[in-house]
């Protein structure tokens, strides 16, 4: 439905509203603010002559970079989401996915396909610990009744058990395996039983791509782990040395929402990082890791 039509249903009769008084509204609703002489002047003569229509105006007004910045991503916790998405939709085409810890709470669809993975799959498995044995937090009612979903990409089904074990999935059977924001949720030592196990599911040449909180940002955010059931936030070094250590060949290396080159904690602005949506090449100045390896 279109913006018009959606406030026409809700009563809001635009009909007699003239095109002036409409981008003066368009920007007070969608930029919360007054419109700067130059763009009301922009918007208004297009409108005039035809060459966008109101709707254009304000699906322009929605993809502009003081939207993302000001009213999209103005906290951090929709910002990372909108960069984990990001990193999501970069992955590779695979047939036969495995997602580590990716159920998702309101959707039976799983994390991967809610991010957005733009690819068709032949079989997607969520390893995730079964209800009553995950933090208060991740509990659900219906995660057990979930067996196979069919999706407009393919099936998605549930294996309910730790990710430290991957059975019953055969050896190199797998052309991707995604973690995200789960490998914290485990001790250290767990999680390189993870890495073996997905080592051994993989076949040859395919990927697996995680993505954490870089501890060198949570640090100067809080003493705390930023989530109660964390159990190890890791910074590059770390993470990056047990990947390689597993047998992993690392491809890729992002952040994700850049904090800048910050070294206190009263350097570091919560709103600055949630304005930084998006992959960086410096990772250790992001406040997530992302990874992308390759088995050889």
């Amino acid at each position: 439905m279109s913006i018009t039509g959606w406030l026409k249903n809700r009563r809001v009769d635009l009909g007699d509203v003239d095109d002036g008084t409409f981008v003066e509204l368009a920007y007070r609703i969608v930029l919360g603010r007054e419109p700067d002489a130059h763009g009301h002047k922009h918007f208004l003569d297009r409108i005039r002559k035809g060459a966008i229509s109101r709707d254009l105006l304000v699906r322009t007004l929605i993809d502009s970079r003081e939207f993302a910045e000001t009213r999209l991503h103005s906290d951090i916790s929709t910002s990372l989401h909108e960069s984990r998405g990001r990193f999501v939709r970069s992955l590779p085409p695979a047939r036969r996915i495995v997602d580590i810890g990716g159920s998702c709470q309101g959707s039976d669809r799983g994390a991967m396909v809610e991010m957005g993975y733009p690819y068709p799959f032949e079989r997607l498995t969520i390893v995730d610990l079964p209800s009553a044995e995950r933090h208060e937090l991740y509990r659900t009612d219906d995660d057990e009744a979930r067996r196979v979903v069919e999706t407009e990409l393919g099936p998605v089904d549930y294996l309910y058990q730790s990710m430290t074990s991957l059975r019953p999935i055969p050896d190199s059977s797998v052309d991707l395996v995604y973690s995200g924001q789960s490998i914290e949720h485990v001790t250290r030592a767990e999680a390189a039983l993870t890495y073996a196990e997905v080592l051994r599911v993989l076949r040859p040449g395919a990927v697996f791509a995680l993505d954490t909180p870089n501890a060198r940002m949570t640090r100067l955010q809080q003493d705390e782990f930023v989530d109660p059931d964390h159990k190890h936030e890791y910074n590059h070094e770390e993470l990056s040395g047990d990947l390689v250590a597993t047998g992993f060949e690392i491809v890729d290396a992002w952040g994700l929402n850049y904090g800048g080159p910050i070294r206190t904690r009263e350097e570091f602005e919560e709103s600055e990082v949630a304005r930084r949506c998006g992959l960086f090449a410096a990772i250790e100045d992001c406040y997530v890791l992302a990874y992308v390896c390759r088995k050889p």
